[in-house]
């Protein structure tokens, strides 16, 4: 895990022609273990061992996850920690069968409940590491260092690599973390980049943000939004909001594959439709939209990047320019 991070931006020369800003795309999926939860597996494992929470060989990793940072935190802990994740039955087959390649127990949990049910996929987790002797909780909707792996590295990066010229970041909330630990260290830069949350339609967080009180609804798009607000999430942190339909996130996940030879999931394909609409509206000079690209699409062989799964949900089954 010491080659996470410094990740390459790239610009998105095919999808971007034309629009009055530049698109920078962070290319998160080339961590070590494929995601940008890499930063966190990392960097919570490292904290939790210097404050005496984890003891190699003794202790056990529990989370709620989305499937990346399960494998993060398998990839983190290898040789050292068991690892038990849970996860909801809407994530797909691959994002299990990586976690158990790395070594980690998964338990599937029922999508269809609400968050306060014990069912939940974070519930669930809370009540195995009640239960498992030398247990550390994780807890990413909540824990700090999460947003601190993302201020301390994750942000500095991208300032360095647009010598802080940027307009605006976009990006997609699953914590909170990544979006809340950037977003503070480009204010701590002095940066007035607009910050812009990409959220799929289904998610109460981009409602949230304009005050709103809509309940949600399910969607396809895996690893961000959500029907509550993580305690990470501090609004005051982010200036607007776009909402996504599932069938424009995948859309833009074909295109990113086809036009721009980058293969990635569909919260990238979610964010790069929130940053085209953001290049569009955005006043100002030209400038740099770095909008970040969380996995890889290697996770989605048997969804997004699956024709007879796209034509069965009705998110097309040919790419739409």
């Amino acid at each position: 895990m010491q080659l996470v991070g410094q990740t390459p931006m790239v610009k998105l020369t095919t999808i971007g022609r034309g629009l009055p800003h530049r698109l920078l795309a962070k290319c998160e999926f080339l961590n070590p273990a494929g995601s940008v939860k890499d930063r966190i597996g990392r960097y919570i494992v490292s904290r939790a061992e210097e404050a005496g929470l984890l003891l190699s060989g003794v202790s056990t990793l529990v989370e709620a996850t989305a499937g990346n940072t399960g494998v993060a935190l398998a990839a983190a802990g290898a040789g050292r920690y068991r690892v038990i994740v849970t996860m909801s039955s809407k994530m797909g087959p691959e994002k299990e069968a990586m976690m158990r390649a790395w070594g980690a127990e998964v338990v599937r949990c029922p999508y269809e409940v609400p968050p306060g049910s014990p069912d939940s996929f974070i519930n669930t987790a809370r009540r195995i590491a009640n239960a498992t002797p030398h247990a550390y909780y994780v807890d990413q909707f909540a824990n700090p260092w999460n947003r601190e792996a993302h201020e301390a590295a994750t942000g500095p990066e991208i300032l360095d690599q647009t010598a802080g010229q940027i307009a605006a970041l976009v990006c997609g909330a699953g914590t909170g973390g990544t979006i809340m630990g950037v977003s503070r260290a480009l204010r701590a830069a002095g940066c007035a980049a607009t910050v812009v949350l990409a959220d799929p339609e289904g998610s109460i967080l981009a409602d949230r943000l304009r005050g709103g009180t809509l309940s949600g609804h399910g969607y396809l798009v895996e690893g961000i939004g959500g029907d509550f607000v993580p305690d990470l999430l501090d609004f005051d942190f982010i200036d607007a909001a776009h909402t996504v339909t599932d069938r424009e996130s995948i859309q833009m996940c074909l295109r990113l594959q086809r036009e721009e030879g980058l293969w990635v999931g569909g919260s990238s394909g979610c964010a790069v439709a929130a940053a085209v609409r953001v290049a569009e509206q955005l006043p100002g000079p030209r400038s740099n939209i770095v909008v970040i690209l969380p996995d890889g699409g290697s996770r989605y062989t048997s969804t997004i990047y699956d024709q007879r799964w796209r034509a069965e949900r009705k998110v097309g089954a040919a790419v739409v320019s």
